[in-house]
């Protein structure tokens, strides 16, 4: 297994060149968006799948991931609900979103950008994350997982997610940013964890 130097020239161990899929019980596609002007509203999509092609070279690799658009959570279901709704998500017409790397940039020993389209309702616009590499572990189960962080941020106005309510103090009630924060967790194709693993 190839190896690289983190910043501080500690020794790293590289995946291997090959198709990983998310080891989803321990991957987190999370987002954050402005409530009222004031604080943020957090959830997440519980159901994900996905499959990360690692290349020869980090240029060469490919990320592909599905959302479950009704797998929603905020950790209220009134709200949630809301969301799954034409004014949102719109789940019953809209089931999924996904994501699909259109570039690989390496910008540093560990980091890169990771530039792809975002279907969200059948609009797909390019998004760019900053992704950086935490390094590799064995699971319980003796599969090696290899982990990675990314950030983006999105406009949903762009993808046709306009509701929202004016404030009487001005403003609006939902902010139209949402930043994007994932956590991801990836076993070879051929080590599919068992379930709680």
């Amino acid at each position: 297994m190839d190896t690289m130097h983190a910043p501080g020239g500690a020794e790293v161990r590289v995946p291997e060149a090959g198709a990983w899929v998310l080891d989803t019980a321990h991957t987190r596609v999370g987002f954050a968006a402005r409530y009222m002007m004031l604080g943020k509203v957090r959830g997440h999509f519980a159901t994900v799948d996905g499959t990360v092609r690692v290349g020869d070279s980090p240029e060469t690799s490919e990320v592909e991931v599905t959302m479950d658009a009704s797998s929603i959570d905020t950790n209220m279901e009134m709200r949630d609900d809301h969301l799954r709704s034409p004014d949102f998500l719109d789940v019953e017409t809209y089931p999924t979103l996904t994501f699909r790397s259109t570039a690989v940039e390496k910008t540093g020993p560990a980091t890169g950008l990771i530039t792809g389209d975002l279907t969200i309702k059948a609009v797909t616009r390019p998004v760019v994350l900053e992704a950086e590499y935490l390094g590799m572990a064995p699971g319980p189960d003796g599969s090696e997982r290899a982990a990675f962080s990314a950030r983006g941020r999105i406009d949903r106005e762009e993808w046709g997610i306009i509701w929202n309510v004016a404030l009487e103090t001005g403003g609006w009630l939902v902010g139209p940013t949402v930043d994007l924060e994932i956590e991801v967790m990836l076993t070879r194709g051929e080590d599919v964890p068992r379930a709680g693993a």
